[in-house]
């Protein structure tokens, strides 16, 4: 795993000593060496190498990394350029279309956002091969929390985009009066028309950094 070197090192160190993250070391280690795991090995971390702690304004979680060929790189909802775009994201784009009139990009590479703060969080940050949520329970997820956790120790506005059941179940976490937290349904196309679709949710983001004086993102994922 290629290390983290910016300032995520110090606020996460003491989880680098604990016995949980010794194991999971040691379990991620061993599944790359014995089978084929994405994303590679050197962009797991590639969440926090784009987008420093001082830098976050934006969470968005996701789950579990892609697990197909040439998908997966270490930043939630995105895709390498040169795949075709996932649904969930497709879902993503018309939001962002209807929302913010953005158009529709020919690509789901969504570094320009974590570029500008936006931390594209997976809470698991391996996965096997062709074998959806492969790595779930062996302290990803621990991990994770601790990231959410320093992000809400900010002291500083940040906007939360929590999608679904499973993200939102991180809210009791959120307990800083400074942010903000937004919550509808997934965008996966099982759940998009349910309420994803008209949440405004990057319109009201930056609605919100822009009344705390902070620079709002711009959303546009230009063609490649």
């Amino acid at each position: 795993m290629s290390m983290i070197t910016n300032d995520w090192k110090d606020a996460l160190s003491d989880e680098f000593k604990k016995d949980y993250y010794k194991k999971l070391y040691t379990f991620v280690k061993d599944e790359y060496s014995r089978c084929v795991v994405y994303p590679p090995a050197d962009d797991i971390f590639n969440a926090f190498h784009f987008t420093p702690l001082k830098d976050v304004k934006v969470l968005i979680l996701g789950q579990d990394p892609y697990h197909e060929v040439n998908q997966a790189h270490g930043l939630s909802f995105s895709v390498l350029p040169g795949n075709p775009i996932p649904k969930s994201l497709q879902n993503i784009y018309k939001e962002l279309h209807d929302d913010c009139g953005c158009y529709y990009p020919n690509n789901g590479y969504l570094k320009k956002w974590a570029d500008q703060g936006v931390l594209l969080l997976n809470t698991v940050l391996t996965v096997r091969a062709h074998n959806a949520n492969s790595h779930q329970g062996m302290g990803w997820e621990q991990f994770t929390d601790s990231v959410i956790n320093a992000v809400n120790m900010q002291d500083r506005p940040i906007v939360y985009m929590l999608w679904g059941s499973p993200a939102q179940r991180k809210i009791p976490m959120l307990t800083n009066p400074k942010h903000l937290i937004l919550k509808c349904p997934h965008p996966s196309p099982l759940s998009a028309y349910r309420g994803f679709f008209g949440c405004r949710h990057f319109s009201q983001c930056n609605e919100f950094l822009e009344s705390h004086g902070v620079e709002p993102i711009d959303w546009q994922i230009e063609n490649i």
